[in-house]
């Protein structure tokens, strides 16, 4: 394998696990982004397997290396394909959640298949080699690709997604650049390509990756171990990382007031099961608010994206309270309290009654045994659906009256 050609493989070895490190990173609890990222952290395996096969000191090690490759070309299809169907449980949900979106799922299904097509091509029996076209195709194909799981990602939770995409994307190509690229030049001019080398470039654009996409939690292990002592200084450091984090996906065009009144109601949706995270409620678009800014105002507080979230928070619990029956005690179980039970005790007391592990205060006792004993897990997921259409109307009508 020629210089330029192992520069190549290097550079589409960068993408790919760029690209499946960074959609982790994005929420790592959600299944679909585990999914498509674990596709392109596989192929990225296969440039790996590719590469270290062609300077294997053993001929055993280079074929059970081309193997591996083929394997590893084989998987993101399946991945790809797996995250599609979690995204698409049905029509009905694919409608309300994307309906102004509709192109990216042709899109997304077009980049599946194209790989498809390719993969006939790298994994011909006795090729040794991705040939510069192929790798040129896929390379593309696996940007669009990651283009549109991001920004479905994003549309799903009203966020921005640009900035922060190429944020990423710029900080772990320098790092790579940099580091990497003294191993390139030490290659090219002095030792020339061996094993040694071209597995330590790998493992150095690699460790640059990880470094830079999961910054946030690298910087907060560093924090424990340099703060020790000061844990005013890590809450300090971690709440401004958290600041920086969530006003680069934040929406700041979108019109609140304007939006589809479902659009606005799934929003609420989601900003009610983020009141647990203040940093994930503070990408919230709904801390744009009217009623939000008008808090902000007469508390006198600094205008932060955090604080906003703060605010919001306190704005949300405020709908919920206005759910409770009137003059009927803080805890009942007719029909009449089932809005108010199904948001206020998961995501303003925190309760999770449905979980086994989770502590629980002994003053919620009665609360989880009638959870757990009369209201099953899809009745209350029903509640609180119905519940959050109440909750984004009185949202609604509360910034309509401050709007200008």
């Amino acid at each position: 394998m020629s210089f330029s050609s192992v520069i190549w493989q290097t550079i589409l070895f960068f993408l790919t696990f760029w690209l499946g490190c960074y959609l982790i990173a994005r929420d790592a609890s959600r299944l679909q982004l585990w999914l498509a990222g674990l596709g392109m952290l596989a192929f990225s395996a296969g440039v790996v397997s590719l590469l270290l096969g062609t300077f294997a000191p053993s001929a055993q090690m280079a074929l059970a290396l081309y193997r591996l490759q083929r394997l590893f070309v084989l998987l993101p299809a399946l991945f790809w394909l797996g995250a599609m169907i979690w995204l698409i449980p049905n029509r009905v949900a694919w409608e309300e959640r994307y309906g102004r979106q509709q192109q990216l799922l042709g899109l997304s299904m077009a980049c599946i298949l194209a790989y498809g097509l390719v993969i006939s091509v790298i994994i011909i029996p006795g090729r040794q080699t991705i040939p510069a076209w192929v790798g040129t195709f896929i390379a593309l194909d696996l940007f669009i690709f990651g283009l549109v799981i991001t920004q479905l990602d994003a549309s799903d939770k009203g966020e921005a997604w640009l900035y922060h995409f190429l944020r990423a994307f710029d900080y772990s190509f320098f790092a790579a650049l940099i580091f990497g690229g003294q191993i390139v030049l030490v290659m090219r001019y002095s030792f020339g390509l061996n094993f040694p080398l071209v597995l330590l470039l790998l493992a150095s654009v690699a460790a640059s990756v990880l470094i830079q996409t999961f910054s946030d939690l690298v910087q907060g292990w560093l924090d424990r171990i340099a703060f020790f002592n000061a844990p005013q200084l890590r809450q300090a450091r971690a709440a401004q990382r958290a600041e920086d984090s969530a006003a680069q996906r934040l929406d700041a065009t979108l019109d609140l007031l304007d939006v589809p009144p479902a659009e606005f109601e799934r929003l609420t949706r989601r900003a009610l099961s983020q009141m647990g995270n203040l940093p994930k409620l503070a990408s919230s678009p709904l801390t744009r608010l009217p009623v939000v800014s008008q808090r902000l105002a007469q508390n006198g507080q600094p205008d932060g994206t955090l604080i906003r979230a703060s605010e919001l928070k306190t704005v949300l619990t405020e709908s919920i309270t206005k759910l409770q029956p009137r003059d009927e005690g803080e805890f009942g179980t007719t029909d009449a309290w089932r809005h108010y039970n199904a948001l206020y005790f998961p995501y303003v007391v925190g309760l999770r009654p449905y979980s086994r592990r989770a502590f629980h205060n002994e003053d919620y006792q009665d609360v989880l045994a009638w959870f757990r004993s009369q209201v099953p897990e899809r009745t209350l997921y029903n509640w609180q659906t119905a519940a959050a259409c109440l909750v984004a109307r009185d949202l609604r009508e509360r910034s309509r009256h401050l709007a200008p």
